[in-house]
This record gives structure tokens, sequence and C-alpha cells, in this order.
């Protein structure tokens, strides 16, 4: 329901299929999808181009939904620059080649050339071979220099720290970290909601470099690397930084919404913020506690979103649910909003 007291009702997203030159053409048995053209590396799950299907704001995109009912879906944590624009992407990437070694700006720099944020993410092993890996940062002792002289001579995967890859691995990627993704593994990538890419290398393809600004935009330390989950009661914190928090929920049999509010949201009121839930495996059917909207099913690999002034809603697990809780985190330098 739109326009009462209650906010709005949580809705089902429809995923967009991304074409990338890295990926793949048959996304079964992940998705029941087989690209005709270009092959598909990734699948937006959050973009602001994917449509809502349930509900009154169906047919809409997410970007008009957030610009439309910006208090309804932000609530009262995020600050006063969050207004109008969904502050989280969520992607499931699907690399059979090697992505290109790049880095992402931070707020600070994207601001700089005129974008509205940077890019942090992190990733999810929703499976992994026994050959996965990724680069991630640069060896110890790696100099700028260096990385010019990589780039040049085409020898810059000997400055990259790699890292091994196994299912549930969480890895944090903030900006500024070089990074690139190598085949082996099926990724649910949570990110700033910018598409930003400063791109160092890109074995042959004929795509462009940015090479001044990744140089610009590089920190020699930064903090990625693999996160330990945190297990509490009925969750496990799979990450939780600056940006976004990942969690796995249990669902035993049924749960209602309110009780998968964290400690962020406890501390900021009911409606501190949004969250998306994601079915990483099975399949759950999401329904209202008390009536405001029409029950919808979340099927696998999936997401729900969950605006932050919303009518009461649970979930009921319809066999072998995996749900996966993705919500936003705001670094507390800017007034909060008020819904």
């Amino acid at each position: 329901m739109t326009g009462t007291k209650t906010g709005i009702a949580p809705f089902l997203l429809e995923p967009k299929f991304d074409e990338r030159v890295w990926g793949t053409v048959d996304l079964n048995p992940w998705y029941d999808y087989v690209a005709k053209g270009q092959p598909i590396g990734e699948v937006w799950l959050t973009g602001d181009e994917c449509r809502v299907e349930t509900g009154e704001l169906a047919g809409k995109t997410l970007g008009e939904v957030f610009a439309e009912h910006s208090a309804e879906m932000l609530g009262t944590a995020a600050p006063l620059s969050a207004a109008g624009m969904s502050p989280l992407l969520l992607k499931v990437l699907f690399a059979k080649e090697k992505l290109s070694v790049q880095v992402h700006p931070d707020d600070r720099m994207a601001q700089k050339y005129g974008e509205p944020r940077g890019k942090t993410e992190c990733w999810y092993a929703l499976e992994a071979n026994g050959e996965a890996k990724v680069a991630l940062g640069l060896r110890p002792g790696t100099t700028l220099d260096d990385i010019r002289r990589g780039v040049q001579e085409g020898t810059l995967e000997e400055d990259l720290a790699v890292l091994p890859v196994s299912k549930g691995d969480m890895i944090f990627v903030d900006a500024g970290t070089v990074h690139a993704i190598w085949p082996g593994a099926i990724l649910l990538e949570t990110q700033q909601n910018s598409d930003r890419t400063y791109r160092l290398f890109d074995y042959g393809r004929p795509r462009e470099l940015h090479v001044e600004k990744a140089v610009e935009a590089i920190r020699l330390e930064t903090a990625a690397g693999k996160i330990e989950p945190a297990e509490l009661v009925g969750r496990t914190i799979l990450i939780e930084r600056a940006y976004f928090c990942v969690e796995t929920i249990e669902v035993d049999k049924v749960r209602s919404g309110v009780s998968m509010a964290g400690t962020f949201e406890r501390a900021r009121g009911a409606h501190a913020g949004p969250a998306y839930l994601f079915a990483a495996e099975g399949s759950g059917m999401i329904r209202p506690a008390g009536g405001g909207f029409e029950a919808f099913e979340l099927p696998t690999r999936r997401v729900a979103g969950i605006p932050a002034v919303s009518p009461d809603w649970e979930i009921q697990d319809l066999g072998g649910l995996k749900l996966i809780r993705i919500s936003p985190r705001w670094p507390a330098t800017e007034p909060e909003a008020t819904a």
C-alpha cells in the first residue's frame, strides 16, 4: 500500500541481465536464461532500472520508486545527501574469463569528478570450484611507479596479491583497492550504488583504460580481505562495514520482519532504513502480518525490497530457504534524515 501511515509494502524485483565480454551465455541452473547475443556477466538484482514486479508499484523502476517515495524507502537513518537515491546495488557475477584489473574511487574522489558516491563493495561466494581465486590488493612493497610499469609492460598481474576463494567466503573490497575477479566462483556482490570502474589492464580487450584516474584512486594499503562471520542468535553477520551489512537470517517455518532488525535498526528506531532479501537457496513467501498487501513468492535467487516504512510482514519458508538480508549503513558524517 502507498500513501498511508503504513508506508509502502514489500515488493519483488525483476532482475536485469547485463552483458559483459567476460561473462557466460547460459546461466542455467542459476537463472533460466540463455543469452541471444553477447554473454551475460552480471545479473543486476537492485539496479535503478530493475522493475517492481508485485503490488501497487508494479512496473515502476527501482530508481523511480526511490525518487518518488524517498522518505518511506530510506527511513530516518539516511543522511540528507542520500535523498531520492537507492543506496545499494546487488549483483550476481558470472565470470567465465578474467575481469579487468581495476580500482574504484572513494566518495571524495567520485564527488571531485561530479558523481554522487564512490564504490566500496564486498563479494559473497555462492559457489566456488577448487581453483577459484581473486586478485585483491598489491604485493607488499609495490609502488605506483611499479603499477605504471606493469601496465606498460603487460606484467601488472605480477604485482597483485592473490586470494583463493571457497564457497561461503565473504571478501571486503574497499574503494581504492586494486582488484580483479578470475573464473571459478559465482559471487553475490553488494556495493554502493555506483558503476564507476577505472581499468588498469584488460588482457588485450579493445576497451578503454583509465590509467591516470586509476592511479589517482589507488591506495597502496587497504582494509580489503576475507571477513570472518559473526554468529548470533537467529542470524550470522557476514560483514558489517560502512555502507552495508550482509547477514544470513534463520527462518524456522515463519519469521516476522520485526524480528530481523539488528542493533543498527534497534538503535535508530523501527524505520531506520530499507533492506533487501535475497533467496540464495530455496524459496519463501512474503505475506502481511495483519493485512495491507497481497502475499507474493520470493523465488530462488531473486530479491525482495523492504521499504523502511512498511506494513508489518513476515516470511514463510517454502522449502530449503537460505535467506540473506542486505541493508545500508551510512558513515556518521551528516545529519540523518527524518521520515
